[in-house]
């Protein structure tokens, strides 16, 4: 089994930041993709940022110039670097991470973005 612990969630004030982890354990093949999924209230589940094994990165619009989405493959850990949060990032946050195979999913940590 692949297990993701999630951790770095919290509230902050509007523009203020938080970093997000994740670290994968188990079975892991060495090229994957990780990512970072957000599902705001009242709204789907949608991809945030991703990134692969080689560095490639992804981001959605409205993160875009805000998150950076980083990897450490020897610890097979994910981090999400959020800066200048607004109040609709407000979301739970979810790791994932997809093989050529299957994919997995932490259990969600809470950002809440308020004054």
């Amino acid at each position: 089994q692949v297990q993701l612990v999630e951790s770095g969630g919290g509230s902050v004030q509007p523009g203020g930041s938080l970093r997000l982890s994740c670290a994968a354990s188990g079975s892991i093949p060495s090229i994957n993709i990780m990512g970072w999924y957000r599902q705001r209230p009242g709204n789907k589940r949608e991809l945030a940022a991703v990134i692969t094994t080689g560095g490639s990165t992804g981001y959605i619009d409205s993160v875009k110039g805000r998150f950076t989405i980083s990897r450490d493959n020897a610890e097979n850990t994910v981090y999400l670097q959020m800066n200048g949060l607004k109040p609709e990032d407000t979301a739970v946050y979810y790791c994932n991470l997809a093989t050529d195979t299957r994919s997995y999913w932490g259990q969600g940590t809470q950002v809440t973005v308020s004054s």
